[in-house]
């Protein structure tokens, strides 16, 4: 554990201390979010943070192949096809941070990265549905492609508040790295020490690094370089363990076992998931484009009922880990505690969410 907690502190502390700089390029550059009518901020803020986010886990990652077990893991090309992936969508974002760029353009670039990622051995190589189901390579490939686009472009869709998108994605990550951790001390032999384990690690490390710099009032916008950048990692994540995991291995509880090795990485990814979907079907029904940009995310929905920027950011971040945290919980606990815990949980999150507007303006009065 000690070398997972110097990965996570050398990505927090690399992101923290370079995204300062990372501001000043942006501005040197002309890297800025102009203020749009869905916009909720005021005035133009600098964007490229994810720059910064990906010399972070580049780091975590140089650290980790210096140590006696996590260096291990660089006897295969995994986290080598991970960075190199990564440098790929981050430099598409960054590209369409500074200049924009047509999303035929970015969703080709996306799709080279996660190609890449396949070939370097990041693919899913069965699915954990009823037992362990092995397919044709061509479709697991296919398959492993769509994990990528859909994380991708789930975190891109999310982020719209400051400080949003990187809470839920350390929420998500650090979920996935104790499901990570907790089900790799059973592999045969066992062994803690896992690629997924180590890419969840540092990522919560990133988003921790970034957060200071992104919270309302932001600094500095991770923009497209940050949430492909984000949304590919938590998806090599997903990727890696998900398809090697047998299971049996998960949770004594039959039911634990058979559901959560597929439901696990969808609740680490309900919110942003739900946003992009629902977004989707709205846009479709409108006879819009599905990313044709509106203003009636789940983060303009929760201001409009009255919330203010911070507790609207806040709630979502309560309500990312009620859902992955309370997942990963099934996998730690049998029996009543996760239900019920889970359920005490997203009471609370419900009463917060529809009532507080209604309590502090009361307040006022």
């Amino acid at each position: 554990m000690h070398e997972y907690v110097l990965v996570l502190i050398v990505a927090a502390a690399v992101t923290y201390l370079v995204t300062p700089f990372i501001r000043s390029l942006a501005v040197a550059t002309g890297a800025f979010t102009a203020v749009r009518e869905r916009d909720v901020h005021t005035t133009p803020i600098p964007r490229l943070g994810g720059v910064g986010i990906y010399i972070g886990f580049v780091a975590a990652a140089l650290v980790a192949r210096a140590l006696p077990y996590l260096g291990t893991l660089f006897s295969t090309r995994q986290i080598l096809g991970v960075i190199a992936a990564g440098g790929i969508v981050c430099l598409l974002g960054a590209f369409d941070d500074i200049r924009e760029l047509d999303w035929v353009t970015k969703l080709a670039g996306q799709m080279l990265a996660a190609g890449l990622m396949a070939y370097t051995g990041v693919q899913l190589l069965s699915l954990p549905i009823f037992g362990t189901t092995i397919l044709p390579v061509p479709v697991l490939v296919s398959f492993t492609v769509i994990v990528v686009l859909v994380w991708t472009n789930a975190v891109n869709f999310i982020d719209g508040l400051d400080g949003l998108a990187a809470g839920v994605v350390g929420i998500a990550a650090l979920a996935f790295f104790t499901y990570s951790y907790l089900v790799s001390r059973s592999f045969v032999p066992a062994n803690v020490f896992s690629t997924a384990t180590f890419i969840s690690a540092a990522l919560v490390g990133c988003c921790a690094g970034f957060l200071p710099h992104n919270f309302h009032p932001a600094r500095l916008f991770m923009g497209d370089s940050g949430a492909l950048t984000l949304g590919l990692l938590m998806s090599a994540a997903t990727i890696t363990l998900t398809g090697n995991v047998d299971p049996g291995q998960v949770s004594t509880n039959e039911v634990s076992a058979a559901f959560l090795p597929i439901l696990l990485p969808l609740a680490v990814l309900l919110l942003p998931l739900l946003d992009m979907v629902l977004a989707i079907v709205r846009r479709t029904m409108a006879g819009q484009r599905p990313w044709h940009p509106d203003a009636k995310h789940l983060h303009h929905r929760m201001l409009s009922i009255g919330h203010t920027h911070r507790r609207a950011v806040l709630i979502l971040y309560l309500w990312a880990a009620i859902v992955a945290l309370g997942s990963v919980s099934f996998v730690i606990w049998d029996g009543w505690r996760p239900p019920v815990v889970v359920a005490a949980a997203a009471a609370v999150g419900v009463v917060l969410t529809v009532r507080l507007p209604r309590w502090r303006a009361s307040e006022r009065l």
